[in-house]
């Protein structure tokens, strides 16, 4: 089963991504922030990694970053509410460190599920 590290600071948008994820065979773990989310990447098999983008103690662009720098390989999907142009300018921003997928909150979970099952088949 392919295991997927939610990162988000909002606990609801956790809950939601895990009872999704879960529901299509998805192994979960989460992660309040970008800190955590690196020690959980660390310690755990990650195949992909959805992060939020706006987070306290490490903000998702510095952790997509050192993720990539680690494992140049790694899949990630970046997820960020609200619609302020600061907002696509972050999503836009991943995109040029290698992320192909980016949604805006709040996203179809279909399309979620579409990119999760795309980025496991390469």
């Amino acid at each position: 089963m392919p295991r997927i590290l939610v990162v988000d600071d909002d606990p609801i948008s956790r809950q939601i991504l895990r009872a999704m994820l879960e529901k299509e065979g998805h192994i979960i773990s989460e992660a309040e922030d970008g800190i955590k989310a690196l020690n959980n990447y660390d310690k755990d098999v990650i195949d992909i990694v959805i992060t939020d983008i706006f987070m306290p103690e490490k903000e998702g662009v510095q952790t997509v970053r050192e993720l990539m720098k680690e494992n140049p390989d790694v899949k990630i999907i970046a997820v960020s509410g609200g619609s302020s142009s600061a907002n696509y300018d972050s999503l836009d921003w991943v995109k040029m460190f290698g992320v192909k997928y980016t949604f805006t909150k709040p996203f179809n979970s279909k399309e979620i599920v579409a990119a999760i099952e795309e980025l496991l088949s390469n």
